[in-house]
C-alpha cells in the first residue's frame, strides 16, 4: 500500500474516530493516539516512518502560529510570573527530576539522562488545545495554560540540544553555552524580522489564494532558518505570529481574513489529527526493538518516568506560589483558587514535540530505545489518564463556567452600537450597512484593543462579525479571491 493510499485510510478512520470521541465526551488527541497503539498492534498494521525533523515542521510550527497568532502579548505581560513559573521553571525542575531518575535508576549516562528530561518536561501546544478548549475554564487561566504551552518548548528544545551536543561527545557545555545565550533573543529577533518583512509586502499578495500559500511557506520557512541560524524555532514562530497579528488588521482586507482564517482552521485540525494518529502507529516498532528482560525493565522505567513528570508537575503548580511568592510579587496577586491550581498541574499533556524530539536522537545515542519508550509512555499516558479525565475533574471540583467572554463581547458590542448611533444623529444613511459606519466601528474596536480596554479573544470576535457585515454589503466581485 502506498504512502498516500494509507494516508487517505488514515483520514477516514480518523474522520469515525472524532464521531465516537464526541460521542463519548472523550478529548479527541487521546483516543486518536490509543487507536493508533491498537492498529499498530495488528499483524496488518501500515509502516510509515516519519522524519522527526519533518515531524517538528509540519505538525509544531502550524500549531504554534494559530495559537500565538491569537495570543495577545500585552496578556501574556500581565501573567509573566506564571508563565516563567510555568513555562522555564517548571521544565527545568522537571527535566532535573526524570534527569535523577534516567542517571540513577535507569542508568543513563548524565547528558542522555538529561536528554530524556528535556523530551518529556514540555506539555504539547496542540494537545493543551485540542483538550481544553471545549471545557469553559476561565479565561485567565486558558491564557496561562496557552502562554504556556507557546513558551515551554523553546527552553526544552535548547536544554535538549545542548544535552545530544554533550551526550555525543560534540562540544561542551562551555562552548555550547553562546549558542544557549543566543537562542532564545535570536529567534525572538528572527521572527519579529520576518513578521515586519511579510506585513510590508502583504499588498502585493492581497486578494489571491497566493498570500495563504506563502503565509504557510514562510512559517515552515521561518522554522527551518531558525535551525539553520541556530537560534529558537519556536520562540521565532511565536514571534512571527504576533507581529502578523499585530500588523494584519491595517492591512489585511476582510476578504483576506475570512479565507486565512477558515484555511488555518482546517489544516491545522487536520494536521493534528494525523500527528495523534501517526503518534500511536509508532508503538510497534517502538517495543521491537527490545525483547525480553529488557522490554518489561523498560516498560517498568518508562511507568516511573511518567509517573515523576505528572508529579513533579502537580507539585510544582501547587508550591510555586508559596516558593517563589516573594521574589515575584504577581504570584500573590493571582492564581490563588487552589481548584484552578489543581487543573493546571494536571493539564500536562505531551504530544508530538516530545515524539518528535525523541526520534530525533542519533541511531548511536546512548540508551535510545529507552528514551523512546519513555517518551511514547509519557505521551500516551498523559494524553490518555490526564486527557480523558480533564473534564470529569472539572465537575468534580466544581469549576463554573467561565461566562465572562459572552459579557465582555455584549459590553463591546454596546460601544460599538453607540458608533451607529452617534453616526444616525449625523444624518449617515442606511446606518446598519454603510460601510462607512463599518469603518467607524472598525477604527472603535481596533481602540478599545489598543487602549487595552477589551481582550484579544473579544476583540477576535467582533472583528469576525464586522468582517461578515462589510462582506454582506461588497458586491460579488470584490469578495472573490483572485487565483494570483
Amino acid at each position: 500500500m502506498s504512502l498516500f493510499e494509507t494516508l487517505v485510510i488514515l483520514l477516514l478512520v480518523s474522520a469515525l474516530l472524532l464521531q465516537l470521541a464526541r460521542r463519548l465526551r472523550w478529548p479527541y488527541p487521546a483516543l486518536l493516539a490509543l487507536a493508533g497503539v491498537l492498529v499498530a498492534m495488528s499483524p496488518w498494521a501500515p509502516k510509515i516512518a516519519i522524519d522527526p525533523h519533518l515531524a517538528l515542521v509540519l505538525f509544531i510550527a502550524p500549531a504554534l502560529l494559530s495559537a500565538a497568532y491569537n495570543t495577545s502579548p500585552y496578556e501574556l505581560r500581565q501573567h509573566w510570573p506564571q508563565l516563567l513559573a510555568l513555562a522555564v521553571i517548571a521544565v527545568l525542575l522537571t527535566t532535573a527530576a526524570v534527569a535523577w531518575l534516567g542517571w540513577g535508576v535507569g542508568g543513563l549516562p548524565l547528558a542522555a539522562a538529561v536528554a530524556l528530561g528535556a523530551i518529556v518536561a514540555p506539555p504539547d501546544a496542540a494537545a493543551a488545545q485540542a483538550v481544553l478548549a471545549s471545557q469553559g475554564l476561565p479565561r485567565r487561566t486558558m491564557t496561562v495554560l496557552q502562554g504556556e504551552s507557546l513558551l515551554n518548548d523553546a527552553t526544552a528544545l535548547l536544554l535538549f540540544s545542548a544535552a545530544v551536543g554533550v551526550a555525543s561527545h560534540t562540544g561542551d557545555v562551555a562552548s555550547l553555552l553562546p549558542t544557549l545565550l543566543l537562542g532564545i533573543p535570536g529567534g525572538l529577533l528572527w521572527g519579529c524580522v520576518a513578521g515586519a518583512l511579510f506585513v510590508s509586502l502583504w499588498r502585493f499578495w492581497a486578494g489571491t489564494h497566493s498570500i495563504t500559500i506563502l503565509e504557510f511557506a514562510s512559517t515552515f520557512g521561518i522554522w527551518m532558518l531558525a535551525e539553520r541560524m541556530h537560534v529558537s524555532p519556536v520562540l521565532a514562530v511565536v514571534a512571527y505570529a504576533m507581529w502578523l497579528a499585530r500588523g494584519a488588521p491595517k492591512r489585511q482586507s476582510p476578504r483576506d481574513r475570512v479565507h486565512s482564517s477558515s484555511v488555518w482552521d482546517s489544516a491545522v485540525f487536520i494536521l493534528n489529527v494525523l500527528a495523534f494518529l501517526l503518534m500511536g502507529l509508532q508503538a510497534r516498532d517502538i517495543l521491537r526493538r527490545l525483547d525480553g528482560n529488557a522490554l518489561w525493565d523498560s516498560i517498568g522505567f518508562a511507568a516511573l518516568v511518567l509517573l515523576v513528570v505528572v508529579v513533579t508537575r502537580l507539585g510544582w503548580v501547587l508550591s510555586y506560589r508559596a516558593i517563589l511568592g516573594r521574589l515575584l510579587p504577581g504570584l500573590s496577586k493571582t492564581g490563588g483558587d487552589l481548584r484552578l491550581r489543581v487543573l493546571i498541574g494536571w493539564s500536562g499533556m505531551r504530544g508530538v514535540l516530545t515524539m518528535a524530539t525523541a526520534m530525533s536522537l542519533p541511531t548511536q545515542f546512548p540508551g535510545r530505545d529507552v528514551i523512546m519508550l519513555s517518551a511514547f509512555a509519557v505521551v500516551l499516558g498523559t494524553l490518555v489518564i490526564q486527557g480523558a479525565t480533564i473534564a470529569p475533574m472539572i465537575r468534580w471540583l466544581g469549576i463554573p463556567p467561565d461566562v465572562s467572554l459572552e459579557r465582555d463581547i455584549k459590553h463591546a458590542r454596546a460601544i460599538l452600537d453607540q458608533v451607529v448611533e452617534d453616526m444616525a444623529a449625523e444624518d449617515v444613511d442606511d446606518r446598519g450597512h454603510s460601510r462607512k459606519v463599518v469603518d467607524a466601528q472598525r477604527e472603535a474596536l481596533q481602540k478599545l484593543l489598543s487602549d487595552h480596554r477589551i481582550a484579544q479573544d473579544v476583540f477576535g470576535h467582533l472583528q469576525e462579525e464586522l468582517d461578515w457585515r462589510e462582506l454582506s454589503i461588497t458586491s460579488h466581485s470584490d469578495r472573490e479571491i483572485r487565483e494570483a
